[in-house]
């Protein structure tokens, strides 16, 4: 699968093809939503791969015109919405919202490029509006699956517990094994009852700097290549 991207600005990075491998498991079906879509690249692979009603959001129009472009290169089909997706109305309720969110703390140093500073901050989207909206907008047992930084894991769980999207997996991402996570992926369900599985770390790199089985096996699932190209 070819995707365009800016040569500046925000491009997806391994975060979403691991976020994908970690959804697919799921085996999404009826209605998605992916907010802040970017290029596309989550909701492009899901719809490719399964039998889904895809639609996507990004508050930034460049982003917005990255994806529609790339859902036409590759055949597939995508509503799109431009705007906040804290305020943004939607006609549908969603089986699956997605997201690979602005996550990083807002205190540290932050970048001066807008499109950028939009797409990696979490102040442009805060945790606890968005999944507020994400519950207003699911289906009953509709499942919320996103990735996050791993250090607001406790504002995470907090959060989700409080409004009735109970944390049904949880997977944290090592670059070795030896490493710190700063990645988590977690499958919240609403009105679920599940207890909370915690699986085995997914390491991304070996003691030798080889990439590890797991995040090859992502890579060869997601199949993709990036063109740079500004229009």
């Amino acid at each position: 699968m070819f995707l365009y991207q800016p040569t500046s600005g925000y491009c997806y990075n391994s975060d979403s093809l691991f976020l994908y491998d970690f959804i697919q498991a799921f085996k999404p079906k009826g209605k998605l939503l992916d907010v802040g879509c970017g290029v596309g690249i989550i909701a492009l692979l899901l719809s490719r791969d399964f039998a889904v009603e895809t639609s996507i959001i990004d508050k930034q129009e460049s982003m917005l015109e990255y994806a529609k472009l790339n859902f036409a290169n590759n055949n597939l089909q995508a509503s799109t919405y431009l705007g906040d997706f804290t305020t943004c109305q939607f006609s549908d309720k969603f089986d699956f919202v997605v997201s690979n969110p602005p996550f990083y703390d807002s205190q540290v140093k932050q970048t001066k490029n807008q499109h950028l500073n939009t797409a990696r901050y979490a102040h442009h989207l805060p945790f606890n509006l968005f999944a507020r909206k994400v519950k207003k907008i699911l289906k009953p047992r509709g499942y919320f699956i996103f990735c996050y930084d791993a250090k607001q894991i406790d504002i995470l769980l907090k959060e989700l517990k409080e409004i009735n999207l109970n944390p049904e997996v949880i997977q944290f991402v090592h670059a070795k094994i030896d490493k710190e996570s700063k990645l988590v992926m977690i499958a919240s369900r609403l009105n679920s009852k599940s207890m909370t599985k915690i699986l085995p770390p997914f390491i991304v790199m070996d003691e030798d700097n080889n990439y590890a089985q797991r995040a090859i096996k992502a890579f060869q699932e997601t199949n993709t290549y990036s063109v740079k190209g500004d229009f």
